[in-house]
C-alpha cells in the first residue's frame, strides 16, 4: 500500500509542479492580473533566515539545535511562533489578508520555528495549494511544521491526507513527517531541540487529532451510539507518546516537552464555566494567565486519557491546540499550561461576527513561546491588530 501511495504521489506532484510553472509564468506575464489565486506569488515575505541546524532525522522525528554566528550549538533563547486555522478557501482576497498578517508576524518575531495546528488549506485545489503554502514558507527561510485539523481533506487515514503530509515534508525547511504507520492519521511526529553538551532541551510532540467520533471505533473504546462529537487522540497515539518519553529519558535523562494538536483535550473545558447569562467565567480550577473565552471548548465528548498520561510522566509542561477561533487564553491546570494557539482565520467567524467587536479588538494572530536557556517557558499572544493602521 505504501508503495502505491509513493508512486501515485510522485506522478501527482510532478503534474502539479508542471501546472504551477505555467500558472506562475501567467502571473508574471500579466503582472498579477491573471492567476490571482497564486498567493505564493502575490505575497512577498521578508527573508528571515534561520540559525537552526538539523542534526538527525528519521521517519517520524527530527533532531535540531540552535547555533551561533560561528555555527556552534548554543543554549540561546529558542522562539516558537504557532498559529492555527487559516481556513484558506477560494476567496483569494481573504486568503491574502490571512497570510499577509501571518508573514508579518514571522518578520516581526523572527522565530526559530513556526508551527501550524491544523485547518490550514481547504481550497478546491487543496493538493496544489498546500504546495503553494510550503513554497511561501520556504521564502521566509524559517523552519516550520504542521499538523492536521478536522477539515483537512475530510479523511481519517487516506491517500489524499498522506499526500498532503508527504508533499510538504519534501521542502527543505519543513520538519513535518508522514509519521509511524501504526498510528491513527498522518503527520504524527516529533521534534527534539538540543542544546550544548548534547542536552535535550525540549521535545515537541505533534498529533493528528482526527475529525469526528466514528462508528468504526465505537466498540473498541466502548463509546455509546448516542455520544456524538469531535474526535479524540487514539490509544496507539497515547502509547507512542509514553514509549517515546521513556525511550528519550533512558538516553538523555529527564527532559521537558510540549504537545501540539488541533482539537483541544477535554481538560480545556475545566478552565471556564458558562453562567446563566451565557457568559464564560473562570471556573476556579485553573490559573488563567491571559485571554478570554468566547465560545464553548470544541473538545471531544469522550476523554481517551492523554492528559492522564501527561500527568503520569511529568515531562510535558504545555499543550497547544487550535480549533476554537475566538478563544485566546492560556491557563495553568494541574501544573500544565493549556494554550489556545491564536487563530489566523478571517473567513469563517471572529469576534466581529460573534460579539460585534471592531477589528481593533479581534484576536487573530500568533502565539509566541520562548524557551529560555535556564529551562523556563514564556508564552504570550501576538495579535494581528497591532499591525492595523491607526
Amino acid at each position: 500500500m505504501r508503495l502505491l501511495y509513493e508512486i501515485h504521489s510522485f506522478f501527482r506532484r510532478s503534474l502539479i509542479r508542471t501546472g504551477l510553472l505555467f500558472e506562475n509564468a501567467l502571473y508574471d506575464i500579466t503582472g498579477g492580473k491573471a492567476a490571482k489565486h497564486c498567493f505564493d506569488k502575490a505575497l512577498r515575505p521578508e527573508f528571515t533566515g534561520s540559525r537552526i541546524r538539523i542534526l538527525r532525522s528519521d521517519d517520524y522525528s527530527t533532531d535540531i539545535a540552535k547555533t551561533d554566528a560561528a555555527g556552534n550549538i548554543t543554549d540561546d533563547d529558542f522562539t516558537i511562533l504557532s498559529t492555527s486555522d487559516f481556513h484558506l478557501e477560494d476567496d483569494y482576497g481573504i486568503n491574502n489578508k490571512t497570510l499577509g498578517f501571518f508573514i508579518r508576524q514571522i518578520a516581526d518575531a523572527r522565530p526559530d520555528l513556526v508551527i501550524v495546528t491544523g485547518d490550514a488549506v481547504q481550497t478546491k485545489y487543496q493538493q496544489i495549494d498546500v504546495i503553494r503554502f510550503a513554497r511561501l514558507m520556504e521564502k521566509t527561510g524559517v523552519y516550520w511544521t504542521i499538523v492536521f485539523g478536522n477539515h483537512e481533506v475530510r479523511e481519517e487515514k487516506g491517500i489524499y491526507k498522506w499526500m498532503m503530509a508527504k508533499s510538504v515534508s519534501l521542502f527543505p525547511h519543513c520538519l513535518c513527517k508522514t509519521g509511524p504507520r501504526n498510528l491513527y492519521g498522518y503527520a504524527n511526529h516529533t521534534i527534539n531541540i538540543f542544546g550544548s553538551g548534547n542536552k535535550l532541551r525540549q521535545t515537541l510532540f505533534f498529533f493528528d487529532s482526527g475529525r469526528d467520533i466514528r462508528d468504526s471505533y465505537r466498540a473498541e473504546y466502548g463509546i455509546p451510539a448516542d455520544l456524538q462529537g469531535y474526535d479524540f487522540l487514539k490509544k496507539e497515539q497515547i502509547a507512542f507518546y509514553e514509549d517515546e518519553i521513556l525511550r528519550l529519558e533512558s538516553r538523555y535523562g529527564k527532559f521537558p516537552s510540549m504537545m501540539y494538536m488541533h482539537i483541544p483535550l477535554c481538560e480545556y473545558a475545566e478552565v471556564f464555566t458558562q453562567d446563566e447569562d451565557g457568559k464564560y467565567r473562570e471556573s476556579g480550577k485553573a490559573q488563567l494567565l491571559y485571554g478570554e473565552q468566547w465560545e464553548s471548548v470544541g473538545c471531544s465528548p469522550y476523554n481517551s486519557g492523554m492528559f492522564d498520561a501527561i500527568l503520569r510522566h511529568g515531562s510535558t509542561k504545555a499543550v497547544f491546540a487550535g480549533h476554537d477561533h475566538v478563544n485566546d487564553w492560556c491557563a495553568l491546570y494541574k501544573g500544565v499550561y493549556l494554550v489556545y494557539n491564536l487563530s489566523s482565520d478571517y473567513k469563517l467567524y471572529h469576534l466581529g461576527t460573534v460579539a460585534g467587536k471592531p477589528e481593533t479588538e479581534w484576536v487573530q494572530g500568533a502565539t509566541l513561546t520562548t524557551l529560555g536557556a535556564d529551562g523556563s517557558i514564556d508564552i504570550k499572544p501576538s495579535y494581528n491588530r497591532k499591525f492595523l493602521r491607526r
